[in-house]
């Protein structure tokens, strides 16, 4: 790995974090601009990258570093929203692959609902496996869903829509401090 790369993944990893403390409560949950950074670092970084930055930062989370939104240790499993946490990696891994080679709004915001997806597809389960079964909360299918998914959606939209419009422009960027260095 060359040491652009390195220091690009552990700069979306410390973005990452720094989205956490951007935060708005709501719900079981709270809005944080986690996957604002997770998107960007995809489709910036590219698969690996993008999913590499993700893993560093849950990692660091996991090690005992407060840089979840509600702080951080191995103990954090049992939180609701660790799942999310995880869904990250292979979320930012999806938006990289989609969005390989020719990087548009159009397929950038495609490839961000794709990720999108798959964070809740890990994310939610989770969350109503840990709401339920570890804190006996007894939530419904419809509480889960509307708790842990549909009140964040149009706010997931607004940051894809930053992604889609942001990501083409910071790639050329990106791409002519390649040239230069």
């Amino acid at each position: 790995m060359k040491t652009r790369d390195m220091i690009l993944t552990a700069l979306f990893a410390a973005l990452t974090a720094v989205g956490a403390f951007i935060r708005i409560p709501l719900g079981i949950s709270t809005i944080t601009l986690q996957f604002l950074f997770t998107a960007l670092a995809a489709l910036l970084l590219g698969a690996k990258l993008g999913a590499l930055s993700q893993a560093v930062y849950v990692a660091l989370g996991l090690a005992g570093v407060p840089i979840f939104a509600s702080g951080g240790g191995f103990q954090y499993v049992l939180n609701p929203t660790f799942g999310f946490l995880l869904g990250l990696i292979p979320a930012a891994y999806l938006i990289g692959r989609l969005s390989e080679g020719s990087l548009t709004p159009p397929r950038a915001a495609l490839a961000c609902f794709a990720g999108l997806g798959v964070l809740y597809l890990v994310g939610v389960p989770y969350m109503g496996v840990v709401c339920n079964a570890y804190l006996g909360k007894g939530l419904t299918l419809w509480q889960i869903l509307k708790g842990g998914m549909l009140i964040y959606l149009p706010g997931d939209c607004l940051k894809i829509a930053l992604c889609a419009l942001t990501a083409p422009k910071l790639a050329r960027s990106l791409s002519h401090a390649r040239v230069s260095a």
